[in-house]
């Protein structure tokens, strides 16, 4: 049986608060959130990277699913083959969300294949040199940063940008090994799954 780590909703308050430190220093001025695990540390990550009398910092939802394509042509959802949007940012319409020129924070609980963060990132790569392309503004300089509570040391299929990782714009507060790591909101009952997690120091 695989073992299992169990993450208190305290620990990831205070994940989130350390990584903020460092976070600061690259400034984020957008977040975008990859549904469903990066949308409560990203809420929390705002309230430690609001700076005084600033606005808080916007966060946009992403979607995507790791599927698995069958010899029988039926598409299962899978842990790390291809990536499927199932939810993404609109560029259709006069208010589309401008993303030229932000520094973009990313947002997920785990990195582990890390191919569901390398297609985002290069997505939103893409979808940056589009809009400025079609709206003549190519000389705007527009950065991403990533930031995971939690990293598993394992062989990755998939790479985030080298010079991303060169210019330290990936945060992991954890690295842990390749267990199952079980977060609080995936949780039926709460209560045992905090007690599991303060049992293991995880609180």
């Amino acid at each position: 049986m695989v073992e299992k780590v169990y993450i208190s909703y305290n620990n990831v308050h205070k994940l989130c608060q350390e990584a903020a430190e460092t976070i600061k220093d690259f400034n984020p001025n957008l977040m975008v959130a990859i549904g469903g695990g990066g949308f409560i540390p990203a809420r929390i990550l705002r309230t430690f990277l609001k700076q005084p009398g600033s606005k808080n910092i916007p966060i946009q939802a992403i979607g995507l699913s790791l599927y698995e394509q069958l010899g029988d042509d039926t598409v299962v959802e899978a842990v790390g083959h291809e990536v499927v949007r199932t939810q993404w940012l609109d560029f259709s319409s006069e208010h589309t969300m401008d993303l030229i020129g932000k520094r973009i924070l990313i947002v997920d609980e785990v990195d582990d294949t890390r191919t569901t963060l390398h297609y985002a990132v290069s997505e939103l790569e893409k979808d940056v040199r589009a809009q400025a392309e079609r709206l003549g503004r190519s000389a705007e300089e527009t950065k991403f940063f990533v930031f995971v509570l939690h990293n598993k040391d394992k062989p990755k299929r998939a790479e985030l940008p080298e010079d991303m990782m060169r210019e330290g714009r990936y945060l992991a507060a954890r690295t842990l090994p390749d267990l199952w790591i079980a977060y609080p909101w995936e949780a039926p009952d709460i209560e045992e799954h905090t007690a599991n997690a303060v049992s293991q120091g995880n609180n």
